[in-house]
């Protein structure tokens, strides 16, 4: 039994039947901004207002406090429903439509904190409508040629993603999500509203589907409402619309395969098509390998290891040959490496004058990181009693050391990376997940004050730590799983 308690919210019996229908209410304050902006301006096409809640140029300060405000009494519900998840929901039917509910307030919200999804489908639209290779043609590049600047008049989609900080930049995810990406912008007619509600409900779909297969692999209503109502969830993967959210699913599909159809073939292709949406998903590979052959010798484990790792290299493979002209098709793994954000290695350029540190920080932070992760495979394949428990346990371990360690372009909403084996930890590491998940949010305050810089990072990332700091002292509050 996990028990997380929590003290700072203190809501009496006869009230609790009205949190849902609170949290109803704050999630529409925070999409009013939102419904405002597009009653006024009719289009998402000249929006610019990215990193101000209120989408005007209204005092900043102000802004932000009602952000907070709004942010907190979303945060506080959310712990009262979950707390209170069995009084509130009779059944799971019940559950998953208050879920649905929400979501479909947070298509509403305008994506003010990222600009992300505009990159998306514009690199999308050059693929699927002018039959370019977004792996080698950026948008700039496309529109800057000859006398192609005539499409930005017609197709705002395009022109949205022309405008765009990553305009100038070849794609930096794998295959799938360039797929997924031509599909909605395909089917969009060239018009960016069309496009952006389409994803907004893709993505909104992808939630549901992540808390169906969340309650498929744990039967706890505790867990999908940790996820489906975590207002950072909401917030980074509806209303930002950024697509980890799909690397979450093609996790769960796998682990779903895995533990509850036994068919490891086609859980190793939902990890594939994971790894080919963000390449960090290929660290659980061994793991599930080991864990399904765990009555077999050490030597058949490792030959299993290599069959079924052929397998999950060929899924891959094939996912890469629909663009691949050259080894150039990886680049976008090099590009993002080579961004510095939001993260400790900020403070190091910011305060320590060093030649290198940053670079040698970070290789032997690497190398570190390459090995224990080799010797805890190694260990694993001669270990007699294997716990799918305890493994996914290890597995989480080594994201969030790679999420915060290792990745010099850190974001907020990488740190969904590490919900989708959250139900196999330990009650502290449990609340860890939700909690820094939630001081990201809080913590973008930062920008929404000052606007976006990589020089905002420092104050963003001592905000993080301090969070972190304050979560760890905090491990002794629990909430019953039931």
């Amino acid at each position: 039994m996990l028990n997380l308690k929590n003290k700072y919210i203190k809501c009496p019996n006869r009230n609790v039947p009205n949190c849902p229908i609170f949290f109803i209410l704050a999630s529409i304050l925070f999409a009013i901004p939102s419904i405002q902006y597009l009653l006024e301006n009719k289009t998402i096409l000249n929006f610019n207002e990215y990193f101000q809640f209120c989408l005007n140029n209204s005092n900043r300060v102000v802004q932000t406090i009602i952000y907070l405000i709004i942010l907190t009494v979303l945060t506080i519900f959310y712990f009262l429903i979950v707390k209170n998840r069995d009084k509130l929901f009779k059944s799971n039917k019940q559950m998953y439509l208050y879920i649905a509910i929400i979501s479909l307030i947070f298509v509403i919200v305008v994506p003010f904190l990222s600009s992300d999804v505009f990159y998306y489908l514009g690199v999308g639209r050059l693929d699927s409508t002018y039959g370019q290779n977004p792996y080698y043609v950026t948008i700039t590049d496309f529109v800057d040629s000859g006398d192609n600047s005539q499409y930005l008049e017609q197709d705002t989609v395009l022109a949205k993603g022309y405008e765009n900080d990553w305009g100038n930049t070849t794609v930096v995810y794998g295959p799938v999500w360039s797929l997924i990406c031509k599909l909605v912008a395909g089917i969009s007619f060239g018009n960016i509203d069309i496009a952006l509600l389409l994803f907004k409900l893709l993505n909104m779909a992808i939630h549901l589907v992540n808390c169906y297969l969340i309650y498929k692999l744990t039967g706890k209503k505790l867990f999908v409402l940790l996820y489906g109502l975590n207002p950072y969830m909401l917030i980074e993967g509806i209303a930002n619309v950024h697509n980890d959210i799909y690397v979450i699913t093609f996790i769960l599909g796998a682990l779903y395969f895995l533990l509850k159809k036994k068919n490891l073939i086609i859980g190793i292709v939902f990890l594939a098509l994971a790894t080919a949406i963000k390449y960090f998903a290929i660290l659980l590979l061994p793991f599930m390998i080991i864990y399904y052959f765990r009555d077999k010798k050490p030597l058949e484990r490792l030959k299993k290891c290599f069959l079924y790792g052929m397998l999950f290299i060929f899924v891959v493979a094939i996912t890469y040959l629909l663009y691949i002209q050259d080894i150039q098709v990886l680049n976008g793994i090099i590009t993002q490496q080579e961004k510095f954000a939001k993260n400790f290695y900020i403070i190091l350029m910011e305060y320590f004058d060093i030649p290198n540190l940053v670079a040698n920080v970070n290789r032997i932070l690497l190398i570190s990181f390459i090995i224990i992760y080799f010797f805890t495979c190694l260990t694993l394949l001669y270990k007699k009693q294997i716990s799918f428990r305890e493994e996914m346990r290890k597995v989480e371990y080594f994201l969030i050391a790679f999420l915060f360690l290792l990745i010099t372009n850190f974001q907020p909403w990488y740190i969904m990376w590490i919900f989708p084996l959250m139900m196999w930890q330990k009650k502290r590491t449990i609340q860890f997940v939700v909690q820094i998940a939630l001081i990201s949010q809080f913590a973008n305050s930062v920008f929404l004050i000052n606007g976006e810089g990589w020089r905002n990072g420092t104050p963003f990332t001592f905000f993080m730590l301090l969070g972190v700091c304050i979560c760890l002292m905090s491990h002794r509050k629990t909430i019953s799983t039931g």
